[in-house]
């Protein structure tokens, strides 16, 4: 897009269009989220009309992502993170690792080698955080037991893909891949101590960020509170969420969304959490929607006609392959039929992460460029279908409901 204005161009007709796709949506009883999706795809290069600024789209989407996770930081404290370690901690990695697995099984169908193979299966193994939290919300289950738990899943599994793209660059090099950029390292520098290295970063902000922010945020916000300024409150809450999520990506390597999550974990004890909550849901709400416009400017619908094959597939993988994997690790982990469904209609999807990592490998290149369309269609594909996924899921926890209340009436009439 040439206009001279492109920041105020993509997000007027971002927001213009998800208005209106969105809302045919609903008429025709279609979740909202297809009609953003639809608005991203009118708004991109790949269809006729008015085209917006993908670059300018994709900053505006990673606001919303650390909108979204300070959000859930807001009501999400440490004691409730450890709550659900036990069932959080050793799912993810499990999924991850089966998802992975059937990944890199259809790539290597495509006589891709191992390498780009397995990045391929990564690349489809971990859920969109921004996709699970609307779902959650839609339903008001973010406070609940199920709720969390897939919280917690989505954040031990941003966690292992941070963990990977820490590591791409620094072993590109050993992989056949780019040793420039990213890759570069210092003449005879092991690239386990540059892992190593980075991962110390990671350790050292959660030591740091927890410990300081539980005494610094809260106070700093409760002063403010005193001054009886909306816009003051306002303003220090969105400068605080976005401030750590920009200094822990600069100073430690993480990525802004785990580290927006922190900020509002250490806010959640400050008393103020409800408040800020509030105050910048109207924030969140948008950017989250022009979230979901960025990802559709980059789909290309040729995609469907040139390979529906390799999508077909793809998407199969992750909407089927993944439900089913959490499906049995929840069963395994002799959780609840409520809490199962819930988790296992949570992870079937994939989105922001899933795009990094395949454009990190790419430009490492340790992926082929053509693994993009298949990746960009199930991120889209994955995103419209699960509410209907959700849909299937509660109406299965109504039917095992009704069925376990039945059966106990029955027994105790007997």
């Amino acid at each position: 897009m040439d206009a001279p204005h492109p920041l105020i161009t993509t997000i007027g007709l971002g927001l213009l269009y998800a208005l209106v796709c969105g809302t045919l949506a609903a008429l025709a009883r279609l979740p909202p989220i297809v009609g953003y999706l639809l608005a991203g795809i009118l708004l991109g290069p790949h269809t006729p009309g008015v085209v917006g600024d993908p670059r300018t789209a994709q900053e505006l989407a990673e606001l919303g992502v650390i909108l979204l996770m300070f959000g859930v930081g807001l009501h999400f404290s440490p004691a409730e993170l450890l709550s659900v370690r036990r069932v959080a901690l050793p799912g993810a990695v499990t999924q991850m690792a089966v998802a992975t697995a059937l990944g890199a099984l259809l790539a290597r169908q495509w006589d891709y080698s191992w390498v780009e193979a397995l990045l391929f299966g990564v690349s489809l193994s971990v859920a969109s955080t921004v996709v699970l939290l609307r779902a959650l919300a839609e339903r008001d289950a973010t406070g609940t037991p199920a709720g969390r738990i897939a919280v917690g899943w989505l954040v031990v599994e941003d966690l292992a893909v941070l963990l990977v793209l820490v590591m791409l660059p620094a072993l590109a090099g050993l992989f056949g891949g780019a040793t420039s950029g990213l890759a570069a390292r210092m003449p005879g520098e092991n690239p386990l101590v540059t892992v190593a290295i980075a991962f110390g970063k990671v350790v050292l902000f959660i030591a740091l960020a927890v410990p300081l922010g539980r005494r610094v945020i809260p106070w700093a916000l409760v002063m403010i509170a005193h001054l009886r300024s909306r816009e003051l409150f306002t303003l220090a809450t969105l400068a605080f969420s976005i401030g750590i999520a920009f200094a822990a990506a600069k100073i430690f390597g993480v990525s802004f969304a785990l580290g927006a999550f922190f900020a509002g974990m250490v806010m959640h004890g400050s008393g103020m959490a409800a408040r800020a909550a509030e105050q910048s849901l109207p924030f969140r709400d948008a950017f989250a929607v022009l979230f979901f416009v960025s990802v559709g400017m980059l789909f290309d619908p040729a995609v469907l006609v040139h390979r529906p094959g390799a999508v077909l597939a793809t998407l199969a993988v992750v909407v089927l392959g993944k439900a089913l994997a959490a499906a049995t690790i929840m069963l395994i982990l002799r959780q609840g039929f409520a809490a199962t469904a819930t988790v296992t209609a949570a992870l079937a999807q994939i989105g922001e992460f899933s795009l990094v990592l395949a454009e990190q490998g790419i430009g490492l290149g340790l992926l082929p460029a053509e693994a993009r369309d298949p990746i960009l269609a199930t991120v889209v594909g994955s995103i419209a279908l699960n509410p209907g996924v959700f849909w299937l899921s509660r109406r299965a926890i109504g039917a095992w409901e009704t069925r376990t209340g039945a059966s106990e009436k029955a027994g105790s009439a007997a």
